[in-house]
């Protein structure tokens, strides 16, 4: 992880180079960089890997700050990928969580969860309330 450095707050953070990244790496899911802005500032938690100034890096846990706590959002930029920065990102993030079940859900990369810690649970379900980000049809 060297010249890696890891931040746990939203100051400076430019969302429109943050959105313009993760469409770069194939990681957008549709949000605005105000959305996106929005999603992290409304976390229990936040991390973002960076390099000098720019973001490779970035996931955030919600939590009920007793027992149940979810982690997502995790991106490590494709080109900074199997340096160490994804697992530093999750440590980061669960520290603070101690004696909380903390959930993920991931289509890709079961491998790299189970290395930090995680195991299979069952089945996830999902369901959208009306329009996805209140704009895109039902899947």
């Amino acid at each position: 992880m060297e010249g890696i450095t890891l931040r746990h707050d939203c100051a400076g953070v430019d969302w429109t180079q943050l959105k313009r990244d993760l469409a770069d790496d194939g990681f957008d899911n549709g949000r605005t960089p105000e959305e996106l802005e929005r999603s992290f500032r409304a976390s229990a938690r936040v991390v973002f890997a960076c390099d000098i100034a720019r973001i490779v890096g970035k996931a955030r846990a919600l939590s009920d700050g007793v027992c149940n706590a979810y982690v997502v959002d995790m991106w490590t930029h494709s080109t900074y990928r199997r340096r160490g920065i994804g697992r530093a990102m999750v440590e980061a993030l669960l520290a603070p969580l101690d004696g909380q079940h903390v959930y993920l859900f991931s289509d890709e990369r079961a491998d790299f969860y189970a290395a930090c810690g995680f195991h299979p649970r069952g089945p996830g379900m999902e369901r959208v309330v009306g329009r996805w980000l209140g704009r895109f049809p039902p899947r």
